[in-house]
């Protein structure tokens, strides 16, 4: 199956914890083909978002926070909103990445809590393009 993996983290966070939170999200989702990793602008520039993406060759979508508020999505942030003033990241950057919409999502917003004391967000749907 195709998808896109909308993604957020905090700053810092290791591309262990990232490679973690994958692991553990893909669990719950099963084999998929990645076209796509998605992310905020904000969050362009993070090192292990960038070594991701690198490490398992997807491209990177980058999306300007205005477009990532338009998206509805299922799960939206007070956390988020009062940080970046959109109501998600991962969620929006998944759906607004396949060109899909809510009931395409196949894993909602799944929190994943690194060692470092790292939060990462990931959502992953099916893609739509």
């Amino acid at each position: 199956m195709e998808v896109a993996i909308g993604v957020g983290c905090d700053r810092g966070a290791a591309l262990g914890t990232l490679e973690a939170a994958l692991a553990s999200a893909l669990a719950f989702v099963g084999p998929v083909d990645v076209r796509w990793l998605a992310t905020i602008d904000r969050k362009g520039d993070e090192p292990a978002i960038l070594a991701l993406a690198a490490a398992r060759r997807w491209p990177l979508v980058i999306y300007p926070a205005a477009a990532l508020a338009c998206i509805e999505v299922p799960n939206p942030s007070a956390q988020v909103l009062r940080h970046l003033g959109i109501p998600a990241v991962a969620e929006a950057a998944a759906l607004l990445a396949a060109g899909a919409g809510i009931g395409d999502l196949l894993l909602e917003k799944y929190k994943y809590r690194g060692e470092d004391g790292k939060h990462v967000t990931l959502s992953i749907a099916a893609w739509r393009r």
